[in-house]
């Protein structure tokens, strides 16, 4: 069972910077594409960034210039920093991962609060 666990979330100033961790029980590398979304209360769940296997990134709108998204094979791990954060950036970072072989798997981790407030 493929697990996904999130962390670094939290409680930061507007125009704050913050970075969340996302560790894989397996390779990175074995997913087509890992990404992260987010979850505001009385919102849908939206795209805040991904990353393929081939290193491509894309980001949503809100993101674009102040999100970066990563990974680190080695350490199984995939990042996403935060910059000039905003009020509007408060919501539930949830960590997802894309395996498209015969069927696609898409994977979910339990999400990590983040709170921009002053």
């Amino acid at each position: 069972q493929v697990q996904l666990v999130e962390s670094g979330g939290g409680l930061v100033q507007p125009g704050g910077s913050l970075t969340l961790s996302c560790v894989v029980s397996e390779s990175i590398f074995s997913f087509n594409r890992m990404g992260w979304y987010r979850q505001a209360p009385g919102k849908q769940r939206e795209l805040v960034a991904t990353i393929t296997r081939g290193g491509t990134t894309n980001y949503g709108d809100s993101a674009k210039g102040r999100f970066t998204i990563s990974g680190d094979n080695a350490k199984n791990t995939v990042y996403l920093q935060m910059t000039t954060l905003k009020p509007e950036d408060t919501a539930v970072y949830y960590c997802n991962a894309v395996r498209e072989a015969f069927i696609r798997q898409t994977y979910w981790g339990q999400g990590t609060q983040v709170t921009v407030s002053s």
